[in-house]
């Protein structure tokens, strides 16, 4: 039961942090780039299915920003 709780309480405080992050980030958008960049989780060659960007290109999202 103890094991139980502990894990509630460590579940609640990264949920609570997630959710400072999002109130104080302007806008409550997360920084970093498209995951189609990323050769772990793109093996197929993929287009991005946020902003449409092919693994070789910059995230069309972050270009938007400048």
């Amino acid at each position: 039961m103890q094991l139980f709780i502990i894990t509630i309480l460590l579940l609640a405080l990264a949920f609570l942090g997630i959710a400072v992050k999002v109130l104080l980030k302007k806008n409550g958008k997360f920084a970093g780039t498209c995951a189609s960049q990323s050769p772990f989780l793109n093996k197929e060659g993929e287009p991005c299915s946020f902003c449409g960007a092919m693994p070789e290109e910059q995230c069309k999202n972050e270009e938007s920003k400048s």
